[in-house]
């Protein structure tokens, strides 16, 4: 029997697989076999035609920048193996530095971005100024480049000469970090707290919950697990925006690689400090859309309900 899609399969589907699938006595029946033998068939062969095109694409992407003309060039000025193996030590203790930042900044954002996204939420009179300074903090700090930010803290905030000023350049940086980037979290999950529907809170209410043991119970895990994808992805652009901080001085991954590569002229250092980065920012990358998937399939599947 000859098919051409697994459309026509499945309009011939036998009722009786239908109705006793989910039962202990369900076998399945000589064409519903066939209908899983086509489907790994053509399963098999899409993967098979994907990785051939995959791998044909990178073989040709190779060919054209190994034939370019300055190829020799590039690869003596960037894939240097010697340069890397005696440079990278070096790099890696100053990339630990960009981890602390990561870390330490994480922490402060999701802690003020949760603040301000509380304070934009309710709806209480009293909290009007709260709510304007609030709304003025994320249309100022969503407006100005990240790099202009480090700027203006690094060398601005040491030029007030207030008592108890921050003087080491990371943690300037890491300050400059925390101000751009907590008005993109606390935009983020005041999206999450919009996106739970009142009846939750109202059921909550009804159960005798406070208003606070409704938001610490009910409304914010559910707010959370609505936007733990892009506040993946804001934390994955923090990572790689911590080497802005080399701008300042501070000997992170960025600041060693240049050092090492304006000694000799040799820029394979700086391939070195991609590879950091790129180390840590794909597993998160992958473990963000992997949340993205299951949530796409937690709602289809509350869809068809």
């Amino acid at each position: 029997m000859e098919h051409e899609t697994t459309a026509e399969l499945d309009q011939q589907a036998d009722p009786q697989d239908e109705q006793y699938r989910s039962t202990e006595q369900y076998r399945p029946s000589e064409r519903q076999r066939e209908r899983e033998r086509f489907r790994r068939t053509r399963q098999r062969r899409n993967r098979w035609i994907a990785t051939l095109c995959t791998l044909a694409s990178a073989a040709a992407v190779a060919a054209a920048v190994v034939a370019s003309p300055g190829w020799e060039r590039l690869h003596s000025r960037f894939l240097d193996g010697a340069e890397f193996r005696r440079t990278f030590p070096a790099i890696l203790d100053g990339f630990w530095l960009n981890v602390r930042m990561f870390l330490i900044a994480e922490v402060l954002i999701l802690v003020l971005g949760l603040l301000i996204a509380l304070v934009r939420v309710t709806r209480a009179p009293g909290l009007q100024p709260l709510r304007l300074a609030a709304t003025l903090y994320v249309d100022v700090f969503r407006g100005v480049p990240t790099l202009l930010l480090v700027f203006l803290v690094g060398f601005g905030l040491p030029a007030l000469q207030l008592q108890g000023t921050p003087s080491q350049p990371w943690v300037l940086g890491v300050i400059a970090l925390v101000l751009s980037y907590t008005a993109y979290v606390g935009e983020v999950l005041r999206a999450g707290l919009n996106s739970v529907h009142p009846a939750q809170r109202n059921a909550a209410r009804a159960l005798g919950l406070s208003e606070s043991q409704t938001l610490r119970r009910v409304i914010l895990p559910q707010a959370v697990r609505n936007v733990l994808p892009p506040l993946l992805n804001d934390f994955i652009a923090l990572q790689k925006d911590t080497a802005l901080v080399a701008v300042l001085g501070p000997l992170e991954a960025l600041r060693a690689a240049q050092i090492k590569a304006d000694y000799d002229f040799n820029y394979t250092p700086y391939l070195g400090a991609a590879a950091l980065f790129i180390a840590v920012t794909i597993p998160l990358t992958r473990y963000a859309d992997r949340l993205q998937r299951r949530a796409a399939q937690r709602t289809w599947a509350e869809a068809g309900r």
